[in-house]
């Protein structure tokens, strides 16, 4: 069991989930860890969950007194953990094989809303430089390439509704957006391959099977669909099947 420390103000309009409670399993090359973010910081923990090894308390700055403070979305990529915060910035911290000495080595700044989601995979050569996705509230996606100085590579823009959940998956951004609606982009370049009607309301999450290319989607309208994602080997042009 791990206590999570959610002590603080309760806002009774305002969900726990909005407020960043999030928690992830961050496999790095040497070690895994226990990631959980809520409105009052962030924490790191062993793979045996009760051995805390890092804790980083949110400093609300400029925030004004009625905006909620909080983390958002976790990846791991390489020997780095990603965090998204309430402020759009995406805390890098720089995780070492073993020990606490875990260090902040980097805000990354490309969004001006509330980060929601992050997805990573692992490099694939030069053949796929972009190993790493931001969304905010606002829909826009940053894509980005991983490295001791992380480097921003592309921005998507977003079209007025917020993107809940992102995943990345061979070079191909899968992005859930708040109008049901699944978007397929080239990560190298950002253009849209694919846009899918997918749900009737909001998208929840997203999730992907990398070995099978298979992209699950989960909607506010209580329904779960899997579709098959891969490229044409003619054109290497983007597909999707929705599978039965």
């Amino acid at each position: 069991m791990v206590a999570v420390d959610l002590e603080g103000p309760y806002e009774p309009r305002v969900r726990r989930a909005d407020l960043g409670l999030r928690v992830h399993w961050c496999v790095l090359p040497f070690r895994v860890l226990l990631v959980l973010t809520s409105h009052r910081g962030i924490q790191m923990y062993e793979s045996n969950g009760y051995t805390m090894v890092y804790w980083h308390a949110l400093d609300s700055g400029d925030a004004s007194p009625v905006q909620a403070v909080f983390a958002r979305g976790i990846a791991a990529s390489g020997h780095f953990i990603c965090v998204g915060t309430w402020s759009g910035r995406v805390l890098v911290f720089d995780i070492p094989a073993k020990g606490p000495n875990i260090v902040l080595s980097e805000e990354l700044a490309g969004h001006q809303t509330p980060i929601t989601d992050i997805a990573t995979e692992p490099a694939q050569g030069q053949d796929c430089v972009a190993d790493m996705v931001t969304a905010d509230d606002s829909g826009l996606l940053c894509v980005w390439r991983s490295g001791p100085e992380f480097t921003l590579l592309t921005r998507i823009p977003g079209f007025g509704v917020p993107c809940p959940s992102v995943q990345l998956w061979q070079g191909i951004i899968a992005a859930g957006y708040g109008n049901g609606q699944v978007h397929l982009y080239e990560a190298a370049t950002g253009n849209l391959h694919v846009q899918i009607n997918a749900h009737a309301r909001a998208i929840c999450a997203l999730d992907l099977a990398p070995e099978v290319g298979k992209l699950l989607s989960a909607g506010e309208d209580t329904f779960v669909h899997i579709w098959k994602l891969s490229r044409s080997p003619e054109s290497g042009y983007i597909e999707a099947a929705p599978l039965p």
